[in-house]
């Protein structure tokens, strides 16, 4: 029997909603391989966040993220 993979927000820590291994609701994933000229050289960061932090980090930024229509999912 599988067990499925439980998933956090990384920011509040609400769990989010996973079906069979399916997340059932939208989360914004990040990863990001760290190379040279930076102090975490060959290491990975990966982490999760849920739509309200993620409606909330974006809206600190001074430049505004790039926001495109998408007609196809």
């Amino acid at each position: 029997m599988q067990e499925t993979k439980e998933i956090f927000c990384n920011q509040c820590g609400k769990k989010l909603k996973v079906e069979n291994d399916i997340l059932k609701e939208d989360a914004f994933e990040a990863k990001k391989q760290w190379g040279y000229f930076s102090q975490k050289d060959a290491v990975l960061h990966s982490f999760v966040l849920c739509e309200e932090c993620y409606d909330e980090m974006i809206s600190r930024f001074a430049i505004p993220v790039e926001i495109t229509e998408v007609t196809e999912l």
